[in-house]
Formats: C-alpha cells, structure tokens, sequence
C-alpha cells in the first residue's frame, strides 16, 4: 500500500511539473479563431494568449483577440503575442509592438489593424500606407477596452 502511495505521488508531482505557462505553436489552416470560429490562415495578423492556467487562445486577427480581451477582461492573461507583419508567423509580445491601422493594408475581419516588432518599421509602414500608429495601450483604449 506505502508504495502505491509513493507511485501516485509521483505522478501527481509530474503532471504538476508538466503544466507550464507557454504559447503554442499556431497551426495555419487548421487552428480556428477562438473568438470568430474562423480558420487562422494569414501568418501576418494572427495573435494569441495564455492565461495564467496555461489555456491557450488563438485568433486570427488581432482585432480578434483584443475584442476577446473587451469581452472577458485582460486580467486573466499572462501571455499576449502578437504576429510580426514584417516576419509572418513570429509572435511579438502585444504590449512591445506598434500597431498600425490604414486602410491599405487589409486584416483579415476588416479593420485593417496591423502589428509590428519594431517601431521603425512600423513608421516606415505608415509612410508608405497612411493611417495611424498606436501603442499597446492605445490600441486597447481605441477598442474600449480596459
């Protein structure tokens, strides 16, 4: 009996070793939305989280995530990324980018909300296509979103 006790022990510590907070990868053209149910497919505005319990929300737009954020509350969040337009595929953490929205660069649930690593490359964008930047914050006060 002493080393059942030992084994089930064991096992419980593992699997509480095993459950970290991390992103996952995003699976383009399988994983849908978690907030529109649309399939993610552009690697350029997709944008995830994970709460502070390691659940994973994936989306693809960031308009989608941040009106998901308006809905349930950031608070619960512990990881916010966002996809790099100059490098599709690789999430930036959300409250390190720029945002840039114009109309000449289209997102994929129409409100043309963009995100770069960098804030040079983000100016350059709007030079080259009008609209406006914004910080993280900004973004979330444009969205009414606290």
């Amino acid at each position: 009996m002493n080393k059942v006790i030992h084994i089930a022990f064991i096992v419980v510590l593992c699997l509480f070793f095993s459950c970290g907070i991390e992103p996952d990868q995003i699976n383009y053209g399988t994983d849908a939305c978690s907030f529109c149910k649309m399939t993610i497919v552009d690697q350029q505005h997709s944008a995830q989280y994970v709460t502070k319990k390691g659940k994973q929300f994936k989306f693809d737009a960031i308009e989608c995530m941040v009106n998901d954020i308006g809905e349930k509350g950031g608070h619960y969040a512990e990881i916010l990324l966002i996809a790099d337009y100059m490098q599709p595929g690789f999430m930036h953490p959300a409250q390190e980018a720029k945002y840039l929205i114009s109309e000449k660069i289209k997102s994929p649930m129409g409100a043309n909300l963009t995100g770069f690593a960098s804030d040079q490359e983000a100016s350059e964008a709007q030079k080259e296509n009008g609209g406006e930047l914004y910080s993280w914050k900004e973004l979330l006060m444009k969205f009414d979103v606290e």
